[in-house]
């Protein structure tokens, strides 16, 4: 067992946990009837960064089937300690080039596809001609500062042809962040607009991962298929390492 705290089994488990993923299931449900959806099209990516893996366990014990990672070293500590259960684990982080290939003996979603480095880096090599298929989605920058993680909208689509070249990447579709300065649905409309552009490439790359606690009503109101939702079930996160 790793001797990291984050990782050892909480010997008081949040009673509150249980309501707050009722509360946001029920927001989801809400949410999904007012735009003429059935919450059945989404999907719930409960993000645990800095959360201990018994949190985890107790989520996968209220039917949580994703679970969503930012930090490399930390989801593959999780993912081995829970590899009893039957989760999807989606890396939601920025990814580092060189940690790619690692990433994908545990994660079966990237969702933080944002440079050519990054996609190149899940191609076939000479060591390893035949390595697993795993999800992707292409991370779209909706703010005009260069510096955040995501590809610009006006390159998404080179991106695009980029990960379908691999041939070991099933691209889902995009990901995004609303930008705090912009009004969320605005943004995700922007984003749902790019989707549609994408799946003029690539037909079967529907998703859009969009909507975090704050502003998952909105998302799901412009064609969210997933939302990565964390402090509003999980509670706040521990205090960083």
């Amino acid at each position: 067992m790793s001797d990291d705290p984050r990782l050892q089994t909480d010997p008081s488990p949040d009673g509150g946990l249980e309501a707050r993923l009722a509360s946001v299931r029920q927001g989801i449900s809400d949410a999904a009837r007012a735009a003429g959806r059935s919450a059945d099209e989404l999907t719930l990516v409960v993000v645990t960064k800095y959360h201990p893996a018994s949190l985890v366990r107790d989520l996968a014990a209220l039917g949580v089937t994703d679970v969503g990672e930012n930090r490399h070293q930390e989801a593959q500590e999780k993912a081995a300690a829970l590899a009893d259960l039957p989760l999807t684990w989606h890396f939601v982080g920025q990814l580092q080039s060189k940690k790619a290939r690692q990433v994908r003996r545990y994660a079966h979603v990237v969702q933080s596809l944002d440079r050519a480095s990054v996609v190149d880096a899940f191609a076939p090599t000479e060591a390893e001609p035949e390595p697993p298929v795993v999800d992707g989605f292409v991370q779209v920058n909706l703010t005009s500062d260069p510096g955040r993680g995501g590809v610009q909208p006006d390159d998404v689509e080179t991106m695009v042809s980029r990960v379908l070249g691999t041939g070991t990447i099933r691209l889902r579709g995009v990901m995004a962040v609303a930008p705090l300065d912009e009004e969320p649905r605005a943004a995700f409309a922007r984003l749902r607009s790019i989707s549609e552009r994408v799946v003029s490439l690539a037909p079967d790359a529907t998703d859009i991962s969009a909507g975090m606690s704050n502003d998952y009503a909105e998302a799901i109101a412009e064609g969210a298929t997933h939302l990565r939702i964390g402090t509003a079930i999980t509670g706040e996160r521990p205090v960083t390492p």
